[in-house]
């Protein structure tokens, strides 16, 4: 039986990871390289080595309420979207509040997770690690690892010509920028449009004498403010949503969301995206859109070689006197403590089981979290990984045989091989359903909520769960893990999210309810009814009204 767990690394996985071990009665010991938690939420001023961490003036892209550990909600009053010092303020409250910091020992890397000679029957790991200069050799039951999907810088320099052997300017990737004055006054080229190079680039526009964005493929721009200045993902993350998106066709879906975006600026007048292409990516600035109209950055095509100080791009044209090129090109995930015959089970997510174990091991005790793209918070979707896998290493769930897990790796596995691995650039079309996936963990877990059973006992609970946002207390009302607190979680979601606005009183005449909510029972019935008669699926995002 499972008992001893080697949990590797100390960001929202790896706490995570530890509190659920504790309440399924395992031991875990956490091992952490830094001197403290956070993971890649904790900045520091400097670029550690081999360090990933955020920039200074990084933002969430998912609000408090869709990003908070299930059984413990963000205090009322912290802004709904968190600079990074608010939500290391907010995991240090989480690993105090369930006293996990006595299961972490830090200042310490893992060098080795090996299997023991008896693995076959044993399932054991041998875990070398290091600290002080002084290396230490453990046995585990079993390993998570929880250094997550941001470790190695991916710069792809030889897709480039001329930018090592001629261009005489810097060019430095993302994770080693840490503010805009380094930028002051000069002409920056940002090469990729994925959430990093919109943001950054709208942060240079306001000190560098001009920046210019390099995209190759049709992107897609979200306002992290929705409708009625409510949060987007609280608004467009429902169930509602979901199943729309199961019900209808896949071409009306997008069609529906693409013209929904290009009713707030079209895309194509700005040169982003347009609605025929087969490749595309969705990005959350607000502020993009402006500086675009404003010509403070300038969005350009693909780089096709680099001069001395030139650019020249796919479309002919060329911008001289570039003295800046930032790649802002992603990660590529590697795990070079874990000895090869494990690491050669895997080149992307999809080669595990439900993303999380490597099918082909003798024994299920190795569990890999965070290695998953979701629509939604990654924070959650790790929380639920985490439950699941204590869970399986507890003896309460099981995995399925082998061949099995094989045969669903394979069927689920996308066409074009290792492109996680070997092109991040294009990784926002391998982004799962949040809801779809983290639904699918839940059911595993035995976890998941029933919306009928809801209705017929909770039916105020149920229209909040089916119509209302999918915050993740929806997954602490039932199971293992039950948590007294979700249903008033739940019904309280809205409250804490209009709290930090209401900082001045105006007169509000509106009344107290609004005839959304009335018209949403027919719909729940009517719903009802179909789910009565088809089988329940897993279901993504578009608007429910507020309950």
């Amino acid at each position: 039986m499972v008992r001893r767990v080697a949990v590797i690394g100390a960001g929202v996985g790896g706490l995570a990871s530890i509190k659920c071990c504790l309440e399924e009665g395992l031991e875990p010991t956490c091992f952490e390289r830094s001197e403290d938690i956070g993971g890649l939420w904790r900045y520091t001023d400097s670029v550690d080595s081999g360090r990933i961490s955020v920039y200074r003036s990084v933002i969430t892209n998912t609000s408090k309420e869709m990003s908070c550990f299930s059984d413990f909600p963000f205090p009322e009053d912290f802004p709904s979207y968190l600079p990074h010092s608010l939500l290391m303020e907010y995991f240090r409250m989480y690993a105090q509040h369930f006293n996990l910091l006595r299961h972490i020992r830090f200042k310490t890397t893992v060098l080795s997770v090996r299997k023991r000679p008896d693995f076959a029957t044993s399932g054991q790991w041998e875990v070398v690690t290091e600290a002080n200069g002084v290396k230490e050799s453990h046995v585990f039951d079993a390993v998570i690892v929880c250094t997550g999907h941001y470790q190695e810088p991916y710069l792809p320099l030889t897709s480039f010509p001329g930018i090592k052997t001629h261009f005489k300017g810097q060019y430095l990737h993302s994770r080693e920028y840490r503010d805009m004055e380094a930028f002051r006054g000069k002409r920056v080229l940002v090469v990729g449009i994925g959430n990093t190079g919109g943001d950054l680039s709208v942060e240079l526009s306001h000190v560098a004498a001009k920046v210019f964005l390099s995209a190759r493929s049709s992107t897609w721009v979200f306002s992290r403010v929705s409708d009625h200045g409510f949060p987007f993902d609280m608004v467009n993350t429902t169930r509602f949503n979901h199943f729309l998106d199961w019900l209808l066709p896949s071409a009306l879906t997008k069609r529906i969301k693409f013209r929904r975006l290009n009713s707030w600026f079209n895309h194509a007048n700005y040169g982003l995206a347009s609605t025929k292409s087969s490749k595309f990516k969705f990005i959350i600035n607000e502020e993009l859109p402006f500086c675009l109209l404003s010509g403070t950055v300038m969005l350009k095509p693909r780089v096709k070689e680099f001069t001395e100080s030139s650019a020249l791009f796919e479309d002919g044209t060329t911008e001289e006197n570039i003295d800046v090129v930032l790649f802002a090109t992603g990660y590529i995930f590697s795990f070079p403590f874990l000895e090869e015959s494990v690491r050669s089970l895997f080149d992307d997510n999809r080669s595990l089981y439900k993303c999380i174990f490597p099918p082909q091991l003798e024994k299920p005790t190795l569990a890999i979290l965070g290695l998953i793209q979701l629509t939604g918070s990654l924070m959650v979707g790790t929380e639920m990984q985490a439950r699941w896998v204590t869970g399986i290493f507890a003896g309460w769930n099981k995995l399925p045989p082998a061949s099995r897990m094989i045969a669903d790796v394979l069927k689920k596995k996308p066409p074009v091989k290792r492109c996680v691995l070997k092109n991040p650039s294009e990784e926002e079309n391998l982004k799962m359903s949040f809801i779809g996936y983290t639904d699918e963990i839940a059911s595993c877990a035995g976890v998941k909520p029933s919306v009928l059973r809801l209705l017929l006992t909770d039916p105020r609970l149920a229209l909040a769960i089916f119509f209302g946002p999918c915050t993740p207390y929806q997954y602490r009302l039932m199971g293992r893990g039950k948590w007294s607190g979700a249903r008033d979680a739940i019904l309280t979601q809205w409250q804490r999210t209009l709290k930090p606005l209401r900082t001045r009183v105006v007169d509000d005449s509106s009344p107290g309810w609004c005839w959304s909510c009335l018209l949403a029972l027919p719909a729940a019935l009517a719903v009802g009814f179909l789910l009565s008669k088809y089988p329940w699926q897993g279901w993504s995002p578009r608007a429910g009204p507020q309950l």
